[in-house]
């Protein structure tokens, strides 16, 4: 077969085999010099396999791989960075307590047995500056921002010579600002010649940044198709095999008594700073009220108080007039507290334990499963493979390690678990991020069949669509406190944005909405 001397990488015919499951089944995908590829699938896909094979992480099973027009085989990420391909994952692989500049050379045969510190730190300072990734050479990765460890990645696969980057999910970890500034990066890059493979599930931006599409499904190769022209409605069904519904119908919220009540309530964050200052909150049963606010401005420890992870200093937090200020997690459970954490795998499942064991981590001390001594083991696995197929949950067994599954699938085992219990309050923390348009579809429509059957939700988003989809009630969060709280139908943009970034007087007239002091 001929060589196009536009395609940067080729790959033919891929596959890729686990136990169980085959991530990717006979997959053909190409980049050109000087593009962004964005490659596109639900959770679960096989984006992240193929391109864990193009980095030199796995050996494919059968396929050829080809690097301008020359057939490579990867034994290692060495081989692929040899190569001029560099991976930039979802989840960054660097040490905390090195510098950026040690981070950058961190395992380079090339530097030899001594170092000379100031030029590879005069270097990855004039890398930061060409590409408009500004950080600092000297600073512990530890001192650094999500973001700004982001560009650390990026600045060290390009000090190493990468002329093919790929980036796994790159904006599921920042702000608007940062994606932008990220974009403008990319751009820079493929001006050069560089090309650029942009592994995400967010529609809006792949039709922003991308020339070019790959959609994967199953495992499979579905289509490739310029970026210009294709809509959102067109990339999802080429997703999901089936039209997605961008907009959630929900029908008018029908509360009925105070569910949670929190009165102000006071707390620190892990550094001994205060967290919450003041907050007083109430969500009834059958509303969705959504915390908007930029992240760190106390979101986090607002969902930890209530489901009994983090002390208060002050304040009385209340389920169906049950105190649970400083309760223990075992006591908010018996409260009937559910709780969809931000981090799944560090808080919502024990990732070595299988899918099953998860999937009973709150049933297991009460029938049918908990007994006196013993575990009902057999009734255990029935509801383990009840629950995956009610929820969908792809997985090979329920006997697989919860480690094994995708993101969205991860996500899906957690609502599947706090939602069996019939919850009578749910606190949802970021619930649809990271997930693909078929997946956050799924649970926006679950967090609203929940909250008909009678359940309070507290939704936490940094998304302004969604809390604008979903929410009856919105109140948001800046430095610890409520400055604003409305109605969902009287809310606007403008509005919310600017409480968000602190301009604290602006609704307050409108909304009687007070701020507490420090």
């Amino acid at each position: 077969m001929k060589h196009d001397p536009q395609l940067a990488v080729e790959m033919r015919h891929i596959v890729k085999r686990f136990p169980g499951v085959v991530a990717n089944d006979r997959v053909t995908f190409s980049a050109r010099k000087g593009e962004v590829h964005a490659l596109l699938g639900e959770n679960g896909a096989g984006k992240s396999t193929l391109m864990n094979i193009l980095s030199g992480l796995y050996h494919p099973d059968e396929g050829d791989i080809y690097v301008d027009g020359r057939p490579v085989v990867f034994h290692s990420p060495r081989d692929a960075i040899r190569a001029g391909i560099g991976m930039v994952h979802q989840h960054f692989m660097l040490v905390p307590s090195q510098s950026v500049a040690e981070n950058v050379v961190l395992g380079l045969r090339e530097v030899g047995l001594t170092l000379n510190p100031r030029r590879i730190e005069a270097e990855v300072q004039r890398l930061g500056e060409q590409y408009g990734l500004p950080v600092d050479p000297r600073a512990k990765v530890w001192q650094l921002s999500v973001g700004e460890q982001q560009r650390v990645e990026i600045v060290k696969m390009l000090y190493r010579g990468a002329r093919i980057l790929i980036l796994d999910e790159p904006t599921a970890v920042l702000t608007p600002q940062e994606a932008e500034q990220l974009f403008r990066t990319l751009r820079a890059m493929t001006a050069e010649g560089k090309t650029v493979i942009f592994i995400s599930h967010k529609l809006d931006e792949v039709l922003s940044i991308a020339d070019r599409i790959t959609v994967l499904r199953g495992g499979r190769t579905v289509a490739t198709v310029e970026a210009a022209g294709m809509t959102k409605v067109e990339l999802a069904r080429l997703m999901v095999g089936r039209e997605v519904l961008f907009h959630v119908e929900k029908p008018p919220a029908r509360p009925r008594g105070a569910r949670l009540v929190m009165r102000d309530v006071r707390a620190l964050d892990d550094k001994g700073i205060p967290a919450l200052r003041g907050v007083s909150l109430t969500v009834r049963a059958g509303e969705i009220v959504a915390i908007a606010g930029v992240a760190g401005n106390g979101q986090r420890e607002l969902a930890e108080v209530v489901c009994g992870l983090r002390p208060v200093v002050a304040g009385e937090i209340e389920v169906d007039g049950r105190p649970l200020a400083n309760a223990s997690p075992l006591e908010a459970i018996r409260a009937g507290v559910a709780y969809i954490p931000e981090d799944r795998t560090g808080t919502g499942t024990a990732p070595n334990l299988s899918v099953a064991e998860n999937l009973a981590l709150k049933g297991y001390r009460v029938p049918p499963i908990g007994g006196r001594f013993f575990l009902n083991v057999a009734t255990m696995y029935a509801q383990a493979r009840e629950l995956v197929a009610r929820f969908d949950i792809a997985t090979p067994s329920v006997h697989v390690p919860a480690r094994k599954l995708s993101g969205g699938n991860l996500q899906k085992l957690i609502l599947a678990r706090e939602v069996a219990r019939d919850p009578r309050l749910i606190v949802a923390a970021y619930p649809t991020r990271g997930l693909d348009v078929g997946a956050t579809e799924s649970v926006r429509q679950l967090l609203i069949r929940e909250r008909d059957a009678g359940a309070a939700v507290l939704l936490i988003s940094e998304d302004l669509d969604e809390i604008f989809m979903l929410a009856d009630r919105i109140a948001v969060m800046y430095e610890g406190r409520i400055v604003g709280e409305m109605p969902a139908e009287e809310a606007d943009l403008e509005t919310v944005g600017l409480l968000m970034a602190g301009e604290q007087g602006v609704a307050h007239e409108e909304t009687g909405t007070t701020t507490h002091g420090a």
